[in-house]
């Protein structure tokens, strides 16, 4: 039983470990809005297109940094049991995922693209939109080797670069931003372009960056990591996929499951829309915490795994989950407590704000546990677990939250509220299944529970 020293400098261990990796994720959903405030002048067609070129773009960027998961599990275990030679060779694998998925990917995309004048879209909205989205879609193989470096670097414990790569980004998305829109220095103005075009230059330099450091990193400590650099093997490719889907899976279930809501709240009226998005993105970037703390979990409890150390794997899921809790028990107060200046920040529309508020105490009441559910799914992660995040997502959204969010919605005339409240379900369905999967697997043995290699 470790005393309390122990336990101090473990949970210790655990924030430094997981504050870096929240400042990426807050980072990382910062270069959509910061392309949205810096259209901003050339007016509302302009926001607009770079806003619905960002959602086009979403979905399929993130089901490929989805399959860069796998890595969490597998270089953090390889790492703790300190087989440093195989965290070189899945990083080599993870890069040829990349180098296939991102045809694909952009495929995807541009296909979706093409379907916009079918989606009931402005006429006006499209034509730009489509050019936002076909220059953006020159970024996805520098965001898929980003999220590999990324993943890579969190799993070796290296994960303060990531938050100043991330700062360094942004201030240079923000620059090219203004030079490329508006046009300084005899570049001329480019408009929507030019800001998707900042876009991909910064995540051209975060993916060159994050690797530069990850090879100035391996040869300082005498792992030179491209001197012996691993061929495509296909059984390992296998096991990053295995772990990799089923992760790109669940977020693409969850996201898809807000995009449905959203579209839902559309059918209601423009009012019902503007609240439930400024609800939504307050919730969103609430939710940016958590899932850096479950990136952090799932590094932690697999170094333990790695190690051999079952005890520690149990304790670093634990803290996980109480840092989560802790943090969205402050956002629920926060909610609760000012909805109403939250929503001023967006508009001072009194229909707005009227419909907005209630949704601000369903938020309250889901964020405990969309806390509990994300953390969960990361710590399962670290063992080795990615399927049971997938159908509790899949179940939790699909046949409870957006079912009973249209019932309340439509039939008992509760409007977006009601769509709020199947999220609610959602999420405590899927936390309640999470939460006790974790449970399940901590408290076995290691022979039982099948993780330790």
């Amino acid at each position: 039983m470790p005393d309390r020293t122990q336990w101090r400098a473990e949970f210790r261990s655990m924030l430094q470990l997981a504050w870096p990796v929240v400042l990426a994720e807050l980072g990382w959903m910062l270069q959509g809005i910061v392309d949205v405030m810096m259209v901003g002048r050339l007016g509302p067609v302009a926001i607009g297109s770079v806003a619905l070129g960002n959602v086009l773009f979403y979905a399929p960027s993130l089901f490929g940094l989805g399959l860069m998961m796998g890595l969490d599990t597998v270089v953090s275990h390889a790492y703790g049991r300190g087989d440093y030679d195989a965290c070189h060779r899945w990083l080599a694998q993870a890069v040829y995922i990349a180098l296939v998925a991102t045809p694909l990917l952009m495929f995807v995309a541009f296909c979706v693209g093409l379907g916009l004048p079918h989606f009931g879209v402005a006429k006006e909205l499209i034509a730009p939109t489509l050019t936002y989205l076909h220059v953006l879609l020159l970024s996805t193989l520098p965001l898929l080797l980003y999220a590999a470096a990324r993943r890579y670097l969190q799993a070796v414990g290296e994960v303060r670069v990531i938050t100043l790569t991330f700062l360094a980004a942004n201030l240079l998305n923000w620059a090219g931003n203004e030079v490329l829109i508006y046009g300084h220095f005899g570049i001329p103005a480019m408009g929507v372009a030019g800001s998707a075009l900042s876009t991909v230059f910064s995540r051209i330099v975060m993916a060159a960056s994050l690797f530069a450091f990850a090879w100035r990193y391996e040869r300082k400590r005498g792992h030179p990591l491209f001197e012996h650099w691993a061929r495509p093997v296909m059984r390992e490719i296998r096991e990053l996929l295995r772990l990799g889907l089923p992760a790109a899976g669940q977020f693409v279930l969850e996201v898809g499951a807000f995009g449905a809501t959203a579209v839902l709240a559309g059918t209601l009226s423009p009012v019902a829309l503007a609240a439930h998005e400024i609800a939504l993105n307050y919730a969103a970037l609430a939710f940016m915490v958590p899932l850096g703390i479950s990136s952090a979990a799932s590094i932690a409890v697999g170094h333990a795994v790695g190690a051999k150390d079952w005890q520690k794997a149990r304790r670093s899921g634990m803290f996980s989950l109480l840092l989560g809790i802790c943090f969205m028990m402050l956002v629920s107060l926060t909610f609760l407590s000012v909805p109403r200046a939250l929503v001023s920040m967006y508009t001072h529309d009194a229909a707005v704000t009227r419909t907005a508020l209630p949704l601000f105490v369903t938020a309250a009441a889901f964020a405990v546990f969309d806390g509990i559910q994300i953390v969960s799914s990361g710590a399962l992660r670290g063992l080795g677990d990615t399927k049971t995040a997938l159908w509790s997502h899949l179940c939790s959204y699909y046949i409870v939250g957006l079912p009973l969010g249209a019932l309340l919605c439509f039939h008992f005339h509760l409007g977006v509220l009601g769509l709020w409240i199947g999220l609610t379900c959602a999420l405590i369905t899927a936390s309640v299944v999470l939460l006790s999967a974790w449970l399940r697997r901590a408290a076995k043995t290691p022979a039982e529970a099948g993780a330790l290699p």
